[in-house]
């Protein structure tokens, strides 16, 4: 059989992941748990558990669980500034996970080293090209560039233009994997054509047949436009909160305010600047598990990417992907 176009050019992001397509499922808390992780790993896309303020034991179990699931290929998303960072790791080794992606922030001193040791291999985030080529001189084995246009935490740069910045310097020697609004299969294409191993999407997935999320929480994102996922404000300059990007509702205006409140126990020498930022976390944790997991759309949180005025009814994560590569190619062939 005649390799596609899509698969020729993701050639390396597939012998990166060990997947039959170059095309990572992003990590979302409460969503990307064991049945979507192990859907999207059994279709030939690679999932990634989303351990957000996970314990270790709880980690512990959903690795476990995912592992009774699939025996494909999947990764593990941890959060930098998870004060359990390092047991975490431990509890990756012990699993012997293939792929760790780190997020959120510059991975702590030793923290690439110890999951290099298991010989696991390390996927980072990086805002700009310096901070990029660091980190892969550091030991980091390939870069995500994630858009402002993706959902949950972004940053302030569009994802075409991080793109034009990034692939003509990194794709040549480096894997490199683009994010960020990402809807069509279109898009995939484009990606791959200016050098990209592969993909990253996460709100294409979000409500997938095999998501776990509330049924209100998908019929929200049905209902919503690119217009509706906003990014968050930051109230006081001193807090370093990095921007989420939500649907807007009530829970959008009660961030505000929990802003306010970190903010006074700041002034007030209550917290330190480290406390208040696992605050403002612990915060986005607790509100996107009552929209996921309890079905409040009002006072939840909606993290949701700019293309989710593309999805428009569930489907299960096999025709998701179908999907997408049948319009990759159908770009390609159109050139």
């Amino acid at each position: 059989m005649t390799k596609s176009k899509t698969h020729a050019l993701m050639q390396r992001g597939i012998e990166f992941l060990g997947s039959e397509h170059a095309i990572l499922c992003g990590a979302m808390s409460w969503v990307s748990e064991r049945n979507l992780v192990a859907a999207i790993s059994n279709a030939g896309g690679f999932g990634v558990i989303a351990c957000g303020a996970m314990t270790a034991e709880l980690l512990d179990a959903e690795i476990a669980a995912t592992k009774a699931l699939t025996s494909k290929p999947f990764g593990v998303n941890l959060i930098t500034m998870h004060p359990d960072l390092t047991d975490l790791i431990a509890v990756c080794a012990r699993h012997q996970v293939g792929h760790v992606v780190l997020a959120g922030g510059i991975p702590p001193k030793g923290s690439v080293e110890a999951i290099k040791q298991f010989g696991a291999k390390v996927l980072v985030f990086a805002p700009t090209l310096a901070l990029a080529k660091r980190l892969l001189r550091s030991g980091a084995d390939a870069l995500v560039i994630e858009g402002s246009e993706a959902g949950g935490h972004i940053g302030p740069v569009a994802t075409s233009v991080l793109a034009q910045e990034f692939l003509p310097e990194l794709a040549e020697d480096h894997v490199v994997f683009v994010a960020g609004g990402i809807g069509r299969g279109d898009m995939i294409a484009a990606y791959l054509e200016m050098g990209a191993s592969g993909v990253q999407l996460g709100t294409r997935f979000a409500c997938a047949t095999e998501s776990i999320a509330h049924p209100a929480f998908k019929q929200a994102f049905f209902r919503a436009n690119a217009r509706d996922a906003e990014a968050s404000v930051q109230v006081d300059p001193r807090l370093p909160v990095i921007p989420v990007r939500a649907l807007k509702n009530k829970g959008t205006e009660l961030f505000t305010q929990r802003q306010r409140e970190v903010a006074q126990l700041l002034d007030e020498g209550k917290v330190g600047m480290d406390e208040a930022q696992l605050e403002i976390e612990k915060f986005w944790a607790g509100a996107l598990r009552r929209a996921v997991i309890e079905g409040d759309v009002e006072n939840g949180s909606l993290m949701a990417g700019q293309s989710v005025g593309m999805v428009t009814s569930e489907q299960p994560v096999a025709e998701i992907i179908a999907e997408l590569l049948a319009q990759s190619e159908a770009a390609f062939a159109a050139r």
